[in-house]
C-alpha cells in the first residue's frame, strides 16, 4: 500500500495521492498529457509486470518517486497484462481541458477494472464468460450469485457448502467476493485457486442487499424473478451490485433480470467430478479436454452456452429429449443445418454488443456489426418458421429482427465507418441536411481556393499568384515582387519575404473562419447523431438479448448435430427407468487422440439396481479399466445434456448425481497425499449418495498399504451395495483381485475384467470388457515394457513367485508372514544387484564358519571385506 510521505509534495503528486487513497490495493493509471504514469510501489510493480522502464521522478524537497508510464493510446495492450496479472486497475482520467484551466488539471476515477469485472475486449475471452462471483455464508448454509458484466447475465443461488463448491467449479469465475475476515473460512470451504476481494460487513446484509437489488430493477418485490425465499442468494447478488458502484461502473442497464439456478433442474457434478472427468481443463499438458472435442459452436455465445450446458446436464426427459428432437432433425436435413450455419457467422457476439449499448461504449463499427447481426436474425427466423418441427418454430416466435432499428442504423450509420467516433465519417450522407453542407464546405476546399486563385489571377493579371495556409496568419496569397504593382489596394499586406510579399483579404478570411468552424461543427453534429441512435438503441436491450440467446441455443444444437454426423454418435434414449445399457461405447476424446488407421474398441456397459447394481472390473495396468469408466460417465453426461453419443445404441435412466474417484490426484502444495485426497473424494461421495447416482470408482486405496486399501475398498463396495435408500449404480476398476471374491457374497456385484492375451513374454492388450475376474495384473510386463533394467525385473518375478505361494498356503490373513527368513528378503536385497564386487563380498561372508571364528579373525575378516570395497584407503577430510 503506497502511504503519503511526510515531505513537501509537487501539486500534481498531491493530488495523485488523494486519488490514490481511495483505491490504496489497485494499481493506479493516472493520465499525465498523452501518457498514463504509474508511480511508487506502482510503478515497481507495472514496470515487472510489462516490461516498460523504471526512472525516477522529482518530487519537491530534495526527494523523489520511481515513476513508470506509457503512452494513453496503448491502454488496450498493456491493460490486459495487468488484468491477467492479478491487478486490479484503476484508470484516472483528466477530467477537464488542460487549455481550459490555469490550475492543475482535475482528475479522477473514472472505471476500476478488475478480473472479473470488464468490458474491454482485450482482457475478455470471447468463448469464455467472465463470470464475477459473490459468497455468502454462514455455519450452515450459503448463497452464490454470479454476473457477468460484458453480457448482463445474472445468476443466483443457494444451498450447502458442497452445492456452492460445485458450483464455483462449473462456473470457474474470474474473480469471487466474500465478507471481510472470512478469508480463512472461505479457502477452507472451497480451495485457494480464486482470484478473491473481500467487502465491509454490511454490504453483506439482507437489507442492504434487497434495497440495492429494488432500486436496480426498480421494483417492490423480488417475488417476480422467483428468488424471494433465498436469502442467502439475495445477499451475495446484492452485494455484487454494490461492488459495481465500487468499481465506478454505473451503467448497468443489460442487467435486466436475476435467474435463479435450481438445484433440482441439473445433474450434480462435484468438483472432483468436473476435474477427474477433464470436462473444462486437463490436469495433464497437451491432454484435450470433453468442450475441445464436441464444441462445433461457430458463435461466440454459442460457445459459452456450450460450457453451461456442460456443466449442468438436465434432469428432466422432457427438456432434453426437446434438445434430442432439434438435433435429430438436423441431422437428418443436413442442408438445412448448413444454411442455419451461415447466418449464424454472421450475428458474431451479438449478446456483448448489445452490452456496450447499455453501458455507452459501443463504436461506430460495432454499430454496424449489429446491424449486419439483426440482418441474419431475419432469415434464421423464416428458416427456423418454415420446419416441421416445433422446437425450431418457437425458436422463429421469440426472434426479434428489430426491422426499424435495423433499417435507422443502415440509414444514418455509413458502411464503413473508423473505429472511433471522433475521427468523423461516422454518419452517412442524407441524415442531416446541416452536416451535408458543412461537408461540402470543409471538404470542397481545394476547389473552393482554386477557383478563387484562377479568379483573382486573371482580374490582376497576376498569373504566378498562389493561395497557401499556414498555422501564424492562415490563409494567404503570395506574390513574387516582380508583379507587386499589381497588387490591388484592398488586399491587406501580412509578411515580407526575400523574394516576395504576402497578403490577406476579407474573402479569406470569411472562407477561413468558415473552414476551421466547420470541421468543429461536423464532429459535433456526428457525435450528437451518434450518441441519439445509441440511446435509441438502448431501447432494444432486452429483444436484442433474447435474440442473442435463442441463437446461443441454436448454435449450441447445431454443434450437437455436426458432431453426430464427424464422429458417428447415435441418439440414446432417456428415460425414468433406473438402468443404464451402453453398445458399442467409445471414449469421445480418446478415439481422437489414436494414431491414424487405429479404431476405438468400443465395449457395451450394463448397470441396474436388480443384479448388476456393482461392477468390479480388474485387469491389467494400461487395459483401459479407468478410460472405461470415464467414456460411461461421459456417455451418460452428454446423453442428458441433449447431445448424440459416442455409442452404438444406449438407453439411459436418467441419473440425478454423477460422482468420479479417478486417477492419483496428489495436492502435495497443500499438504494433503494421495491417500487424504482419496479419502476426502470418497467420503464427498458417500455422503451425498442417492438412488439415482451413478458412482464410478478407479484404484481406490492405492494410496496406503495393500490390505488397508483392500479393506476399504471391500467396505466401501459393501456400504453402497447394502444402503437401505439408495442403490447407486457404481463401477468399480481395481487391481485389488480380492475383490472379486465379494461377487459370492453380494447378490448385486458383478465381476468383469478388460482383456489381456499373454504370447511368450509379451502381453496384448485386447481393451475388451468380458464377464469375469481377472488373478493376474500383469504388472511386470508392463515395467518390462517401460524398460525397467533386467535384474530388477527377474527380482520382481521371483518376489512374485514367492508372494503367490504363501498367499495360497496362509490365505488372505498372513500373506507376508516369514517372508523375511525365507529368502534374501521381502525388501529388496544388497546382494541381489549383478556386481561382481558385491558377489565376491556375499561369497566370503557366505564360506564363514560364525561359531568356529575368534575375535581376532572376525576384524581380520572385516578388514579383508573393506580392502575389497577399496574402502581401506585412508579418509581425508
Amino acid at each position: 500500500m503506497t502511504t503519503t510521505p511526510k515531505y513537501v509534495e509537487t501539486p500534481l503528486m498531491k493530488q495523485y495521492y488523494a486519488v490514490k487513497a481511495k483505491h490504496p490495493d489497485a494499481v493506479l493509471l493516472f493520465r499525465v498529457g498523452d501518457f498514463y504514469e504509474t508511480f511508487g510501489e506502482d510503478a515497481i510493480r507495472t514496470a515487472g509486470i510489462l516490461g516498460i522502464t523504471l526512472t525516477r521522478r522529482a518530487n519537491g524537497s530534495a526527494s523523489y518517486v520511481e515513476l513508470a508510464g506509457f503512452p494513453y493510446h496503448a491502454l488496450d495492450t498493456y491493460l490486459p497484462k495487468l488484468v491477467r496479472s492479478g491487478a486490479r486497475v484503476a484508470i484516472c482520467e483528466q477530467l477537464e481541458d488542460p487549455k481550459m484551466t490555469k490550475n492543475i488539471v482535475k482528475r479522477g476515477i473514472t472505471e476500476l477494472v478488475t478480473p472479473g469485472v470488464s468490458y474491454n475486449d482485450n482482457i475478455l475471452e470471447h468463448r469464455e464468460n467472465n463470470f464475477l462471483a459473490s459468497v455468502h455464508f454462514d455455519k450452515k448454509l450459503a448463497g452464490i450469485a454470479f454476473l457477468d458484466i460484458s453480457t448482463g447475465e445474472f445468476l443466483t443461488a443457494e444451498g450447502s457448502f458442497e452445492y456452492i463448491d460445485k458450483l464455483l467449479s462449473s462456473f470457474q469465475p474470474k474473480e469471487v467476493l466474500f465478507q471481510k475476515g472470512k478469508g480463512a473460512d472461505f479457502t477452507a470451504l472451497f480451495g485457494g485457486k480464486y482470484y478473491t476481494f473481500s467487502q465491509d460487513d454490511w454490504v453483506y446484509t439482507e437489507n442492504a442487499a434487497n434495497d440495492r437489488l429494488m432500486r436496480h430493477f426498480e421494483t417492490k418485490s423480488l417475488k417476480g424473478f422467483g428468488v424471494h425465499e433465498l436469502n442467502y442468494g439475495i445477499i451475495a447478488s446484492g452485494a455484487i451490485l454494490h461492488y459495481l458502484d465500487l468499481t465506478q461502473h454505473h451503467q448497468t442497464k443489460h442487467i435486466v433480470n436475476l435467474s435463479r439456478i435450481e438445484e433440482d433442474k441439473y445433474v450434480w457434478l462435484d468438483r472432483f467430478t468436473i476435474r477427474n472427468l477433464e470436462l473444462f481443463n486437463s490436469i495433464n499438458e497437451g491432454a484435450k479436454t470433453l468442450v475441445q472435442v464436441i464444441d462445433k459452436t461457430i458463435s461466440p455465445m454459442g460457445a459459452r452456452l456450450l460450457k453451461r450446458w456442460i456443466a449442468l446436464p438436465l434432469k428432466e426427459i422432457a427438456a432434453i429429449n426437446n434438445r434430442q428432437n432439434v438435433v435429430e432433425y438436423l441431422v437428418k436435413d443436413e442442408s438445412l443445418k448448413e444454411n442455419l450455419e451461415e447466418h449464424i457467422r454472421q450475428v458474431g457476439d451479438l449478446e456483448r454488443i448489445i452490452s456496450k449499448v447499455a453501458v455507452i461504449r459501443i463504436n461506430p463499427r460495432e454499430v454496424v456489426q449489429l446491424k449486419h447481426a439483426l440482418q441474419a436474425i431475419a432469415p434464421i427466423k423464416e428458416i427456423c418458421a418454415q420446419t416441421d418441427s416445433p422446437n425450431l418454430q418457437r425458436f422463429a416466435e421469440q426472434l426479434n429482427p428489430c426491422e426499424s432499428i435495423r433499417t435507422r442504423i443502415e440509414k444514418e450509420i455509413h458502411p464503413d465507418p473508423p473505429a472511433l467516433v471522433n475521427k468523423g465519417h461516422v454518419i452517412a450522407s442524407g441524415v442531416s441536411p446541416e452536416l451535408d453542407e458543412l461537408r461540402e464546405l470543409a471538404f470542397s476546399g481545394k476547389d473552393y481556393l482554386a477557383r478563387l486563385q484562377e479568379r483573382e489571377a486573371e482580374r490582376t493579371g497576376i498569373s504566378s499568384l498562389k493561395i497557401s495556409f499556414n498555422n501564424v496568419f492562415g490563409y494567404y496569397i503570395e506574390v513574387r515582387n516582380t508583379h507587386k504593382d499589381k497588387v490591388p489596394p484592398e488586399w491587406i499586406r501580412k509578411q515580407t519575404l526575400v523574394g516576395a510579399e504576402r497578403y490577406i483579404t476579407e474573402e479569406l478570411k470569411e472562407y477561413e473562419s468558415k473552414i476551421l468552424g466547420a470541421e468543429e461543427k461536423i464532429l459535433a453534429i456526428e457525435v450528437r447523431l451518434f450518441n441519439e441512435l445509441v440511446v435509441a438503441l438502448s431501447e432494444y436491450i432486452q429483444a436484442i438479448q433474447l435474440d442473442a440467446a435463442i441463437v446461443a441455443q441454436l448454435d449450441c444444437l447445431l454443434s450437437f448435430a455436426s458432431t453426430a454426423i464427424e464422429y458417428k454418435y447415435s441418439r440414446p434414449e432417456i428415460n425414468d427407468s433406473k438402468e443404464i445399457i451402453i453398445k458399442g461405447g467409445r471414449h469421445p476424446v480418446i478415439e481422437h487422440q489414436l494414431p491414424m488407421g487405429e479404431s476405438y474398441i468400443s465395449n457395451d456397459v450394463t448397470l441396474n439396481q436388480d443384479d448388476q447394481q456393482v461392477i468390479i472390473i480388474t485387469g491389467p495396468n494400461m487395459a483401459g479399466k479407468s478410460a472405461l469408466l470415464r467414456q460411461t460417465a461421459l456417455i451418460v453426461l452428454m446423453a442428458q445434456v441433449g447431445s448424440f453419443v459416442p455409442a452404438e445404441a444406449a438407453q439411459i435412466g436418467f441419473v440425478d448425481k454423477i460422482f468420479t474417484r479417478v486417477g492419483a490426484s496428489d495436492n502435495i502444495s497443500l499438504g494433503e497425499s494421495t491417500f487424504m485426497v482419496e479419502m476426502n473424494e470418497a467420503a464427498s461421495i458417500l455422503n451425498n449418495i442417492s438412488d439415482r447416482s451413478l458412482i464410478l470408482l478407479d484404484e481406490l486405496g492405492r494410496g496406503t498399504s495393500t490390505y488397508d486399501g483392500i479393506s476399504i475398498a471391500w467396505s466401501i463396495v459393501e456400504y453402497i451395495h447394502e444402503h437401505p435408500k439408495a442403490k447407486a449404480k457404481t463401477m468399480f476398476a481395481t487391481h485389488y483381485h480380492e475383490l472379486n471374491e465379494m461377487e459370492k457374497s453380494f447378490v448385486r456385484v458383478k465381476n468383469f475384467n478388460v482383456s489381456v492375451k499373454d504370447v511368450g513374454n509379451k502381453v496384448i492388450f485386447l481393451r475388451k470388457l468380458v464377464s469375469g475376474g481377472s488373478n493376474h495384473s500383469f504388472g511386470i510386463h508392463v515395467a518390462r515394457m517401460a524398460g525397467m533394467p533386467p535384474s530388477v525385473v527377474r527380482r520382481a518375478d521371483e518376489i512374485l513367485l514367492q508372494l503367490e505361494d504363501t498367499h495360497r498356503k496362509e490365505g488372505l490373513s498372513k500373506p507376508l508372514e516369514g517372508m523375511a527368513e525365507k529368502r534374501e528378503g521381502f525388501q529388496m536385497s544388497f546382494f541381489q544387484l549383478d556386481d561382481p564386487v558385491l558377489k565376491q563380498i556375499r561369497d566370503e561372508i557366505k564360506n564363514l564358519d560364525i561359531n568356529e571364528l575368534t575375535p581376532l579373525e572376525a576384524l581380520n575378516k572385516l578388514n579383508d571385506i573393506k580392502k575389497i570395497t577399496g574402502l581401506d584407503r585412508p579418509f581425508k577430510k
